[in-house]
């Protein structure tokens, strides 16, 4: 058959030549007028359809499932379940190659990877793109650069300076080596505590003791711009614990053994040592850069989406603490609760979005008078960590989001039972609160009086429930993902997929009275309640993690190039299988608000 088959469109980029070879001798090609049913429910297939030129929908009832162009291919599942459960249609004139029942249950029979992809869940195909992720493009941390690792503090001292004053320097800045200059050689040397062994076993007092006599010159370097892997042969070559970081004639600072070892095995655990350990504001935001950083070291090395998403979660909510307890006095730290919303407060948040915060206050505290401007300081102290201010202002700067647990509180509960299309906004943002610092007890009275209100009552819910419809669009997802009669375009991903299960599971959540925050927790206590089949709730997860992911990989090259992070794709850009998980996961979505809209009745609303 024709050697024109693209075998580098999933699934058929996992062939070896044999199986390459009985592609090319067993397909044939067809055509189809526009209009033409190419396969119709309750049919039996005998091809599978791979397309060359020209679109086709799948249907259910009124609803388009999915299109499928050039170089897509369907139906798999079909071919295997033996029957057709949906209807396909040429939208315009189609050719496309077929390949005929049998060859296609041999290449099965063959590849394990060809199968998966070709008709499993979505859940299976995501565990084939991890193993083929982990073969073709995972990257060692020791690929990364030394900068990215973390470095102590440099500290510089003269080589006439005595010991005790070295001593004195260790404690006072947490380290345990300084750098020393004015050597006789003129190199710049180290002085370590180890070295400190050896000057107090040297015997003579160590306030008259300099400690250019014991420091070791010159100092082993290295560049920041090298690789870490490059970086840890150096240490073991040269048998040293410390390298200096050079840019250029510029110390940047220490990078030590430990540090170098914890980076690869556990860099989370470094950002929190380096949290815990800053002294001031902009201590914190270098550890605020190091997330960013962690993240990006995580998604190359294959970390699952979840597991990330709760690491950032962790390192943002101590981070955050750390910087509240730096702006506000002690009093106000122990009669308040700081929260985060929205996807921090849900831990689904990778790449740094607006602030989305509040601030509770106890009901018999008076707070100081300089609340407004303590408040203003955190915001600002967020922004230079890069995180922006909400261009809704929907942060601890607003009067509208701090107040003593009762205002607060009613605050909440008008939100809920005489809702206006803000005040239903409000409610959404809160529903995901999560307490960060101070008594956290303040939220959970707060949280525990609204879902006591909470209603399953239909109009409610359903009103409440009907965002999910604000993003919805003429033309389809569909043609903006496949460019059908128009220029390619980037794609929303938070609009096309990741609101809608959101928010959806959101709204069954406040119905039940779920008090979960993560919408994967959400879903597990649907499922667990009969509200949600588990099949579609473990779809509605890994739909979610994917989608999450395929943003962040479109986040971090925006970083990479210098240009507004929005995580929003351009489908020619993605992988065949990339796109045809995206479509699977979008069929998910768009199963998930068909639902929605049966079981709440939002055509009424």
């Amino acid at each position: 058959m024709p050697s024109a088959f693209n075998f580098a469109a999933s699934p058929f980029d996992c062939l070896n030549p044999d199986e390459q070879r009985l592609v090319r001798d067993s397909v044939d090609v067809a055509y189809f007028r526009e209009g033409t049913v190419v396969l119709d429910v309750g049919t039996v297939p005998t091809h599978l359809f791979v397309l060359i030129k020209g679109y086709v929908t799948q249907t259910e009832g009124d609803e388009v499932l999915a299109t499928y162009g050039p170089d897509d291919t369907f139906d798999g599942r079909g071919l295997v379940a033996g029957r057709v459960s949906s209807r396909f249609v040429a939208v315009e004139e189609v050719v496309a190659y077929q390949l005929a029942r049998e060859a296609v249950n041999e290449l099965i029979a063959r590849n394990a990877t060809f199968g998966s992809l070709l008709f499993s869940d979505l859940g299976n195909k995501l565990s084939a793109l991890a193993q083929r992720t982990d073969k073709h493009e995972r990257q060692s941390l020791t690929l990364a650069r030394v900068d990215e690792a973390y470095l102590r503090p440099a500290h510089v001292v003269d080589a006439s300076i005595d010991i005790v004053s070295v001593v004195r320097l260790f404690q006072e800045q947490h380290t345990t080596s300084v750098l020393v200059t004015g050597m006789p050689d003129g190199q710049l040397g180290i002085f370590t505590n180890t070295t400190l062994q050896r000057a107090i076993l040297d015997g003579r007092p160590l306030d008259q003791l300099s400690v250019g006599e014991l420091t070791s010159s010159p100092v082993v370097t290295v560049r920041a711009a090298d690789q870490l892997g490059d970086a840890m042969a150096l240490l073991l070559r040269e048998r040293v614990h410390r390298l200096v970081v050079m840019d250029g004639d510029k110390v940047l600072g220490i990078l030590e053994a430990l540090d170098l070892f914890s980076f690869l095995a556990n860099h989370s655990h470094l950002i929190t040592v380096q949290i815990e350990q800053a002294r001031n504001v902009e201590d914190l935001a270098q550890a605020a850069v190091q997330i960013t950083r962690l993240i990006a070291a995580l998604h190359r090395g294959g970390t699952r989406i979840g597991l990330m998403a709760t690491l950032v979660q962790q390192l943002n909510a101590r981070l955050f603490e750390r910087a509240w307890a730096m702006v506000a006095p002690p009093e106000l730290l122990a009669n308040s609760c700081l929260f985060v919303m929205g996807s921090e407060g849900r831990g689904e948040q990778l790449l740094k979005t607006d602030q989305d915060n509040g601030l509770l206050l106890r009901d018999d505290y008076t707070p100081p008078p300089d609340l407004q401007a303590l408040c203003q300081r955190f915001s600002d102290v967020l922004s230079s960590f890069g995180y922006p201010e909400c261009p809704g202002r929907i942060m601890l700067n607003n009067p509208t989001w701090r107040g003593t647990v009762t205002v607060f509180g009613q605050r909440v509960r008008q939100w809920l039972l005489l809702p206006d299309a803000e005040g239903l906004m409000h409610l959404a943002i809160f529903l995901d609160a999560h307490a960060v610092a101070g008594d956290r007890a303040l939220l959970a009275t707060v949280r525990n009086g609204l879902m006591a209100l909470a209603t399953d009552n239909d109009a409610v819910v359903a009103r409440f429930a009907a965002a999910i419809e604000q993003f919805e669009m003429a033309a389809g997802w569909w043609n903006r993902l496949l460019g059908i009669g128009e220029e390619m375009r980037h794609v929303s991903l938070k609009k096309a997929g990741i609101f809608p299960i959101v928010h959806g599971v959101r709204s069954l959540a406040l119905a039940r009275r779920v008090s979960a925050t993560s919408t994967a927790e959400r879903i597990t206590a649907l499922v667990t309640e009969g509200v949600l089949d588990a099949g579609l709730g473990q779809e509605l997860i890994e739909s979610l993690h994917f989608l999450m992911g395929l943003r962040l990989t479109a986040g971090l090259a925006e970083i990479d190039t210098g240009r507004p992070v929005t995580g929003n794709v351009i489908p020619e850009r993605l992988s065949s299988l990339e796109r045809d998980l995206l479509k699977d996961a979008l069929s998910v979505v768009k199963r998930f608000k068909i639902l929605l809209r049966l079981r709440l009745r939002l055509d009424l609303v």
